[in-house]
């Protein structure tokens, strides 16, 4: 028997973004967003309010970084989004933020968080605070690869939203390899 529960936004896993951008400035601020996804193979979606300071930012530079939380850093993740860069402006670094300048777009790359996408700004809708950014670069500290040379997801411990119960979930345990699981189903 299934239950209704009307519109809901519980979409499973939703992925714990954490966007930076510098201000006019040059001083870096960052929020936690987990409404957000690949738009394309090369571009972001995220829906951002324009009444955060990172949107801010990013509306004036035309650039951001979408980080993964992770779970040795969910207290600062949690804490960019429960803070308010307008009311706090040493945000960034009471999270112990520290920020390294990109190479490709003019935004901060968060040092304690081992991956980013670098992003240009292609699109932002103020009636829906739909935004849509061009992935320049994706950013991986080597600490986190594994010897494949890619990332190994057991080391770099992303965390994931759960909207329903508003928790942080590790993401982890392997249960299948992606494209042949169902190969055996294949078989008539």
């Amino acid at each position: 028997m299934r239950k209704d529960f009307g519109v809901k936004p519980w979409l499973y896993p939703m992925p714990v973004f954490i966007v930076a951008a510098y201000d006019e400035a040059g001083v870096p601020n960052a929020m936690n967003a987990a409404w957000g996804g690949m738009h394309t193979d090369d571009r972001i979606g995220l829906c951002l309010s324009e009444e955060h300071k990172t949107t801010k930012n990013i509306l004036a530079k035309r650039a951001f970084t979408v980080s993964m939380a992770t779970r040795g850093k969910i207290e600062a993740c949690d804490y960019v989004g429960i803070a308010s860069g307008n009311d706090i402006e040493d945000k960034f670094s009471r999270a112990g933020f520290h920020a390294v300048r990109s190479a490709h777009v003019d935004a901060p790359l968060i040092e304690e968080l081992p991956m980013a996408m670098e992003c240009e700004l292609i699109s932002y809708d103020e009636e829906t605070c739909y935004m849509v950014g061009r992935i320049v670069n994706v950013s991986v500290d080597e600490s986190v690869l594994g010897e494949n040379g890619r990332i190994d997801v057991s080391r770099l411990q992303p965390v994931v939203y759960d909207p329903c119960s508003k928790d942080y979930l590790a993401v982890g345990e392997k249960v299948a390899k992606a494209f042949s699981a169902g190969k055996s189903l294949m078989k008539a």
